[in-house]
């Protein structure tokens, strides 16, 4: 079979015997050009096939009016989220969104970095692979001067514009959380320290620990990709033998939910026998039984910042000094009957803002 030719404002002009700057004026509803000659163009263009070349538009211009967006995995709950409200911000300023999946994986989060760039994005979003430590690939961004935010799984100690939350607190909070219910023995399921997140997250793990005066221990502590399946490789560990644990902190709620579940099998009582808590903040740790106390990480206020932060760097002339700024969105534990209370209300949270210019 053919391939179809491609019908161009040229053959437009050619139909209605009209000039192809006029026909390129009154697909754009240029003022100048009479609603009767908008309506016989567009009809003649409906008729003919006729789609609009964006790149090469983009290219005319220098803009595409797309942004792209690199997450870990769009079937993780916060990061679909995130792209949700990037998506839905985006569109309000009138851009589109390729959104691409790493997988988690260092290559294939290079590869990607390296099409959107070759795509003509005006613009990236990115949430590094658990595994990222060399972020040499982002460099082509910077320096073009094409607006780069980092969030959720950031670089650290890096000269970007940074949108995270405020992990070093969630870790904090989620050990005081379980010590101010009681535990004495507590286990932390947390994600390979590769990622900035959960450097973080243990960092505040200690603190808690130290400053309720209570040993940290090692042989307590996990460090794994946070699946189900090695969620439950660590129960067959942590219940070897007794004593067992009285409280779980596990890195994100797909592992929590799992713990639950183990010990159930265990006739283990949650929140009377142990008590656990997630992180994320995740849907699903509200339905199980019982109900999973979990962290938020307002997902929502993640989003718009990221496309609030594009935006400021689209709009602003960009100079031979590049600016960039840390801002950190708070976290709130959310108690349910997994720690043995009744879900708390959220208050209403803001973010926290440390600019820094360079």
């Amino acid at each position: 079979m053919s391939k179809r030719s491609e019908k161009t404002i040229v053959d437009i002009a050619e139909e209605l015997n009209l000039s192809v700057s006029t026909v390129s004026r009154a697909l754009n509803d240029h003022p100048n050009i009479s609603v009767g000659t908008k309506e016989k163009v567009k009809k003649m263009a409906r008729k003919l096939g006729y789609r609009p070349n964006a790149l090469a538009a983009g290219l005319r211009n220098n803009k595409s009016k797309t942004i792209g967006l690199i997450i870990p995995r769009i079937s993780m709950f916060f990061p679909a989220a995130i792209s949700t409200i990037i998506q839905n911000k985006l569109q309000e300023y009138g851009y589109h969104l390729i959104i691409c999946q790493s997988n988690d994986s260092y290559e294939q989060e290079v590869a990607l970095v390296n099409t959107l760039y070759s795509a003509r994005v005006d613009g990236l979003a990115v949430s590094t692979t658990l595994h990222t430590t060399d972020f040499s690939h982002f460099d082509i961004f910077k320096e073009q001067h094409i607006p780069l935010v980092f969030f959720d799984r950031v670089p650290l100690n890096r000269n970007v514009k940074v949108i995270k939350g405020d992990d070093y607190r969630g870790g904090f909070a989620a050990i005081e959380h379980l010590i101010q219910k009681g535990c004495k023995d507590i286990v932390h399921i947390s994600g390979p320290l590769s990622c900035s997140l959960y450097v973080e997250r243990v960092a505040g793990v200690k603190a808690a620990f130290q400053q309720y005066k209570l040993p940290f221990k090692k042989s307590r502590m996990f460090y794994q990709e946070l699946t189900r399946e090695n969620a439950l490789k660590a129960c067959a560990q942590i219940f070897a033998q007794q004593p067992y644990p009285d409280g779980i902190f596990a890195a994100n709620d797909t592992s929590a939910i799992a713990i639950l579940q183990y010990c159930r099998e265990l006739n283990l009582r949650v929140p009377e026998d142990i008590k656990i808590i997630g992180y994320s903040n995740d849907p699903r740790s509200e339905i199980v039984t019982p109900a999973i106390t979990s962290v938020d990480q307002y997902p929502e206020m993640m989003g718009e910042r990221v496309v609030a932060a594009l935006i400021e760097l689209l709009t602003t002339p960009s100079s031979g000094t590049h600016r960039y700024s840390q801002e950190i969105i708070p976290i709130q534990v959310v108690e349910r009957a997994s720690t043995g209370g009744d879900t708390i209300v959220k208050p209403k949270a803001k973010a926290k803002k440390a600019k820094v210019e360079k």
